[in-house]
């Protein structure tokens, strides 16, 4: 399979639900169909596909030859302790030049503990060795997989007491001592802000942006807790809230034009819905984009020649 186009523009994560009638409504890369009628792209979880024929292949290889696409994984624990898993990483490096991804990113966590996959996203706490474990493990799957690698900031919902930094700092220690990319979830951040109390525009304001290679966005849903309190729940399973379509404002303003993926893993709606939020996604990136052009410019006019 040939590598994919450049990966651009709003794209959508390929889940089962609408798979099928997704792919038939482009029958190949080069059919024509209305512009921004359809994603950019695709993001696929490769733990979906590796491993498995049949349908699941075809799938995978018809969404390839459509959309570039984009990998991004669930199981690397790439904040965990355990070896990474070699023959996992041989498979996932299989499956990522079958697509022709550009990079590969995963979630900066601990999800498998002596040899067992635990399902989870597990924060880990935020200190100098931390920082080395983390860099050591990312640089490991950098030269495996033979592609870059980011990071994902992850939703959490307990603060670990033991950490030296705050996630700002950590994000940034990790990619420079990794010399990774950051997968920006800037809804991820909304949802630390909220629930635990501080501003996400000064979070994004101290990140390393400007090591993002992709930004996801997605909706969350309010619960109560045991002691009765109201927490917001990452579930990627509403439309994207005002809040976050603002911080993804914020955030283009200073990355420019990376890819924005609309992430639907709950509650997924018929794909016509999908799509219409897609767009409106992209009316969101195009005014921040502009908005950030025309800052740009002003500021070359006040300086001068």
């Amino acid at each position: 399979m040939s590598s994919s186009p450049t990966v651009r523009g709003v794209g959508l994560g390929l889940r089962w639900e609408f798979a099928d009638e997704l792919v038939e409504r482009r029958p190949s890369a080069s059919a024509f169909v209305p512009p921004g009628s359809l994603p950019d792209f695709l993001e696929l979880a490769p733990e979906n596909y590796i491993g498995r024929g049949g349908y699941h292949r075809t799938l995978f290889e018809r969404a390839a030859a459509q959309y570039p696409i984009v990998t991004h994984g669930l199981t690397m624990s790439v904040g965990g302790s355990d070896p990474l898993d070699r023959g996992y990483l041989r498979d996932l490096a299989a499956f990522v030049r079958d697509v022709g991804s550009p990079w590969h990113s995963d979630h900066l966590c601990f999800g498998a503990s002596r040899g067992r996959i635990l399902h989870e996203l597990l924060p880990i706490a935020f200190t100098k060795r931390a920082v080395r474990r983390v860099a050591d493990r990312v640089k490991e799957a950098q030269d495996a997989l033979s592609v870059p690698f980011a990071v994902e900031n992850i939703s959490q919902y307990v603060a670990l007491p033991a950490s030296e930094m705050d996630e700002p700092a950590f994000l940034a220690e990790v990619c420079e001592a990794a010399g990774c990319g950051l997968m920006l979830d800037v809804n991820n951040a909304h949802v630390n802000a909220t629930n635990f109390g501080f501003d996400a525009r000064d979070w994004l304001a101290r990140a390393p942006l400007e090591r993002a290679v992709q930004i996801h966005v997605a909706g969350g849903e309010w619960v109560t807790d045991d002691d009765g309190e109201r927490v917001l729940i990452d579930t990627h399973g509403a439309d994207v809230p005002d809040p976050v379509m603002d911080l993804l404002a914020v955030a283009l303003r200073r990355t420019g034009p990376v890819p924005v993926l609309v992430e639907r893993d709950t509650s997924i709606p018929p794909l016509d819905a999908l799509l219409r939020e897609v767009a409106r996604v992209r009316a969101a990136v195009a005014d921040a984009l502009e908005s950030r052009d025309r800052a740009r410019a002003g500021s070359s006019t006040l300086r001068g020649p």
